[in-house]
């Protein structure tokens, strides 16, 4: 049987020397672009254990070449990640662009949508939603985008959806209805866009209702975009549409977005730019 020592020794590499390296007063190897040793002495008590005197040491070249290698690994393994949770959390692709430097900064609430993202593990604590509401094309489903985007940023899961498609996923898994729901509550953040937009049938309504009211029984913070008043939520029509409002409004604290309608007025620059190009 071989002594463990010299199991142990065929376990430590030997250090490749390069043409421009040289040895050392000291007798170790040394790089010769950064003068810094690839060698180290091992302790005197451990020479007789290894049988050997050194060991391979890292040189500030190698140590440098090592942490770019990982740095460069951890972003790939970053914008996977990222790169998994849009493509899970987002229903349209064109959201993916509905980010805080793509905005134009004339939205006053961008700041309420900087500050929740800031303080997000707080929100999410609280269980503290919002919702957003007021005229078309104020810029609702933008902002409530630059906070799914600047969340995924930093590999939080989040779901950005509307009524339309969760009832459309719904007729589509009628046998998985109640797992739908769940995996819905699983992520820590739920935005549902165009809230009050869906079809008001019986069945759409009951569905809208679990969905809402599984996600309040989930403890878990709720983003709702919607072009329905505070009025309008705070006096729904009849009892079906109640038990939702009420549902939504105690989970959502109110933020309103009035102003300039951004839809309407890139429309209006794009038949402008259109008219400029069809005279030239």
């Amino acid at each position: 049987m071989k002594p463990a020592f010299e199991d142990m020794n065929l376990q430590i590499p030997a250090v490749t020397a390069e043409p421009e390296d040289y040895t050392g007063e000291d007798g170790l190897l040394y790089c010769g672009k950064c003068r810094t040793p690839k060698e180290a002495y091992f302790p005197a008590d451990k020479i007789a254990l290894f049988g050997r005197d050194r060991h391979p040491a890292e040189c500030d070249c190698q140590r440098t070449q090592r942490m770019e290698r990982e740095a460069a690994e951890q972003q790939r393994k970053h914008r996977d990640k990222v790169e998994e949770l849009k493509r899970r959390g987002f229903t349209d692709p064109s959201m993916r662009e509905w980010t805080f430097a793509n905005d134009n900064g004339r939205n006053p609430q961008i700041k309420t949508a900087h500050s929740y993202v800031a303080k997000w593990e707080k929100m999410q604590a609280g269980n503290h939603g919002l919702l957003l509401w007021g005229s078309v094309g104020t810029g609702k489903s933008y902002l409530a985008g630059c906070i799914a985007n600047a969340l995924m940023e930093q590999e939080i899961s989040v779901k950005m959806t509307n009524f339309a498609a969760v009832l459309n996923d719904l007729a589509a898994t009628f046998e998985d209805r109640n797992e739908y729901i769940s995996n819905l509550c699983r992520y820590p953040l739920l935005i549902i866009d165009d809230f009050g937009m869906e079809r008001g049938t019986e069945y759409g309504l009951e569905q809208v209702y679990n969905v809402i009211d599984s996600r309040y029984r989930s403890g878990k913070p709720l983003i709702v975009t919607t072009n329905l008043s505070l009025d309008e939520l705070n006096n729904p029509p009849d009892t079906a549409h109640k038990r939702i409002y009420d549902r939504v409004t105690e989970m959502c604290t109110p933020v309103c977005f009035s102003g300039v309608n951004f839809r309407r007025e890139k429309a209006q620059e794009k038949m402008e730019r259109l008219k400029k190009l069809m005279n030239d």
